[in-house]
């Protein structure tokens, strides 16, 4: 699926439109669509962990976000080897209205989000739940 970037990607201000892969439960693939040499691995957080956080209403603007959108979130994770060293950053979720096929990077404060860091190994989740 296909989907207009409102706003910026962090260090990818060039990047207009992006085509969102599903790979499984916890991995898709988000890729520019007028650039195929940047690709993004991206997470379902709520396949690791809890995560809420409230929307910023910047973020609600660009996106045209009601009470009846379809949102979805993802995290951009970088790729390590073996798998279970790669990391995610938590405080810069990816939203997606489904509804409006647009996008946007949320960044979120670190003071009102403690819990959330920038890099989380993937391995912290997997021990957690043994």
């Amino acid at each position: 699926m296909s989907y207009e970037v409102r706003g910026n990607i962090l260090g990818f201000e060039e990047t207009t439109h992006v085509k969102i892969t599903e790979v499984d439960e916890l991995f898709s693939t988000m890729t520019d669509t007028n650039n195929q040499d940047i690709s993004f691995t991206i997470a379902n957080p709520y396949a690791l962990r809890e995560y809420s956080f409230d929307l910023p209403s910047d973020i609600k603007v660009l996106l045209d976000i009601d009470k009846d959108s379809h949102v979805s979130v993802y995290n951009i994770v970088v790729i390590q080897t073996p798998l279970e060293n790669s990391t995610v950053n938590f405080l810069a979720p990816i939203i997606v209205n489904n509804d409006t096929k647009k996008i946007a990077q949320a960044v979120l404060d670190p003071k009102h989000h403690p819990d959330f860091g920038m890099a989380e190994s993937i391995r912290s989740f997997k021990t957690k739940e043994a």
